[in-house]
């Protein structure tokens, strides 16, 4: 993957740095200016940026950025100021009783209202809608499960157990055909997309990028390991059901069952992840350590309230008749 085109200040700053010896960083005044709102466009970027070096990196940059003491400051102040938004968009819950967790689960993952995106995509999207909708997903589901299985090491015993069996799934048991993020891949060849890795991270806003965000902020730091397991929980008690959904509506129209695979693994192995997540992962955590319960709601709520804007964005395009994504930029 190479770096994408900057959107703003502080994406220009930084690319242009990255582009260059590791060893110097970002500029001061980049510094002091960068926030990161939770659909700032150029700040979710900057921090995906950043997040990214961790991961699959890019091909222009020198990996030794990933660790550069200058960068990981620089960083720091994006990762602040995107904490303080999500703790703007989602109330901390205080600690609760352990006992109390799953209750406390359930009740946030059972929504009043049918999701709307689910449901549109099952009954009336078209095939160009159910594109925009992969060309999104792709940004997590080409790395499926990495942000999560920062906490293996984190943890210990029961918890410790529950994470890696849901681990090994998403992995696909070792066999590389049967990874989420390989039959993903199917799906996006399957639609007539390109499927390499950040093939479309040019495309995705600020809404989209959040999401993954997210995932790597709780992944990597270690305070945040009770909130990365509720955001893992949330995730699979909300799975099965919108899978099912996208499923159907890539069979209503047309696709064949290698694209419509990855859909039909979820539906299936999300609805025993549930229960692991919830009750071994969660619920043992939180026996353990009853002063994080509070982390594993807040964790479970992000996860939610992001995935709740993100789908409010989109469903707010196409019901305007405009597209979700951004303009493909203009080769230079």
């Amino acid at each position: 993957m190479r770096l994408p085109p900057a959107r703003g200040s502080i994406t220009e700053a930084l690319f242009d740095l990255l582009r260059g010896p590791a060893g110097t960083g970002p500029p001061d005044e980049v510094v002091a200016t960068a926030a990161a709102g939770l659909d700032d466009d150029d700040a979710q970027l900057a921090l995906f940026a950043c997040y990214e070096l961790h991961y699959q990196g890019f091909d222009e940059v020198d990996d030794r950025w990933e660790w550069d003491p200058a960068l990981l400051g620089f960083r720091a102040v994006l990762e602040r100021r995107f904490e303080r938004s999500l703790a703007a968009a989602v109330p901390r819950p205080d600690s609760l009783d352990p006992a109390g967790l799953r209750a406390a689960l359930t009740a946030l993952t059972c929504p009043e209202e049918e999701p709307l995106l689910s449901l549109f995509l099952q009954r009336e999207a078209s095939l160009n809608n159910f594109r925009e909708f992969v060309m999104h997903r792709s940004i997590y589901h080409l790395k499926e499960a990495d942000p999560h299985t920062w906490a293996i090491p984190r943890l210990s015993g029961g918890p410790k157990a529950a994470l890696v069996e849901i681990q090994s799934d998403e992995y696909g048991g070792g066999r590389r055909e049967r990874m989420h993020s390989e039959l993903f891949r199917a799906t996006l060849r399957g639609l007539g997309l390109d499927d390499a890795y950040g093939a479309y991270l040019n495309r995705v806003p600020g809404v989209t990028l959040a999401i993954s965000n997210a995932m790597s902020l709780f992944g990597l730091h270690r305070r945040w390991r009770a909130a990365l397991l509720g955001h893992l929980a949330a995730i699979e008690m909300t799975s099965s059901l919108p899978n099912r959904r996208y499923a159907a509506g890539l069979r209503r129209l047309g696709a064949g069952p290698v694209t419509v695979r990855f859909y039909d693994e979820h539906v299936q192995a999300d609805a025993v992840h549930e229960q692991i997540a919830a009750n071994d992962m969660c619920g043992a955590f939180a026996t353990a350590f009853p002063a994080c319960t509070g982390d594993i709601v807040y964790g479970a709520a992000c996860a939610l309230e992001l995935e709740r804007r993100w789908a409010e964005h989109v469903m707010s395009c196409w019901q305007r008749g405009t597209g979700s994504l951004r303009a493909q930029p203009v080769p230079a």
